[in-house]
């Protein structure tokens, strides 16, 4: 018994050094790209101030009720970005904003990558009416502009955290989709592929185990540059008021600035913070989705 599970234990130790070799080459390569990196360290502040959120501002800051500063407050130092216009804290709003952008860019990027992965797939490796019919649905949400769909289904499914990253996901995948079709229709005719199929490996099994694994590194350097999309698309909804209006994000505050004519009145420091901090994680992970498509792409690679 235990020499027959010697060789198979083995294998995996072999084959679990070898991920870990890979992981190693690629963090080498990537922290050799100073834009990634410092992408990657813009986001890590984010996200900490995220998780930190309760820490770092009580979310009694957050209740219109319990609020006692002054109404669009200008900056001071009890106020160190100024109040709103229902007298809270700019910063304590920026804080626990930060918690819903991030959460929805996430969660809506999750379900747009499942999506436009599983009809990339589909429609790259199956020929026939299944591909043929996967591929027109693609071509047919590419066809349709993608705000005025967004803005659509939200008006639809109503005001609500949940609703808005639905809308996100589904209708944020067919780049994605067109991007893995393409580079599984290249897969799929290498010779490694050829010999599963000879050796009688079924379709999924070639899809499961040599199709999708060779995909993956341009599905998550997409990612990265979808969660850019998602906050943006957040922010652009709950400006136009089709936000979650129980929840404060970024986009919810340039709404409620907008709303009271924050820049008419010169109330820059309620416009201004949140329009920043989406510029800024946006740019964020931007930097990291270009730096890690040049790594993981070959082709980019070689011309560095």
């Amino acid at each position: 018994m235990t020499d027959l599970a010697a060789p198979r234990l083995s294998a995996r130790h072999l084959a679990r050094q070898r991920r870990l070799a890979s992981y190693r080459r690629t963090w080498r390569a990537f922290r050799r790209h100073r834009s990634g990196v410092a992408g990657l360290a813009i986001l890590l502040v984010f996200v900490l101030v995220a998780l930190a959120a309760p820490l770092l501002a009580s979310s009694d800051g957050l209740d219109v009720t319990l609020a006692n500063g002054p109404v669009l407050g200008a900056p001071s130092s009890h106020y160190w970005l100024g109040t709103d216009d229902n007298g809270r804290s700019v910063l304590t709003l920026l804080i626990w904003g930060s918690r819903i952008s991030l959460l929805v860019g996430l969660s809506a990027t999750v379900i747009s990558m499942v999506i436009g992965t599983l009809m990339g797939l589909v429609s790259g490796y199956f020929g026939g009416w299944i591909g043929r019919i996967t591929f027109r649905v693609t071509e047919w949400m590419l066809v349709i502009p993608f705000l005025p769909l967004a803005i659509g289904l939200a008006t639809v499914l109503g005001p609500g955290l949940f609703n808005i990253i639905i809308v996100i996901g589904v209708t944020s995948w067919p780049s994605t989709a067109l991007l893995i079709r393409s580079q599984t229709l290249s897969i799929k005719e290498r010779a490694y592929v050829e010999r599963a199929e000879a050796i009688g490996g079924g379709r999924w099994h070639q899809m499961g185990r040599h199709v999708l694994p060779n995909v993956m590194p341009m599905v998550f350097a997409n990612t990265t540059l979808t969660v850019a999309g998602a906050i943006l698309t957040e922010t652009t909804l709950s400006f136009l008021g089709l936000g979650d209006p129980t929840r404060t994000s970024w986009g919810s505050m340039l709404d409620s600035a907008y709303q009271v004519g924050a820049i008419t009145t010169g109330s820059w420091w309620f416009v201004i913070p949140p329009g920043i901090c989406v510029v800024l994680v946006v740019l964020a992970f931007t930097l990291i989705g270009q730096a890690l498509e040049e790594v993981l792409n070959p082709r980019l690679r070689a011309r560095r």
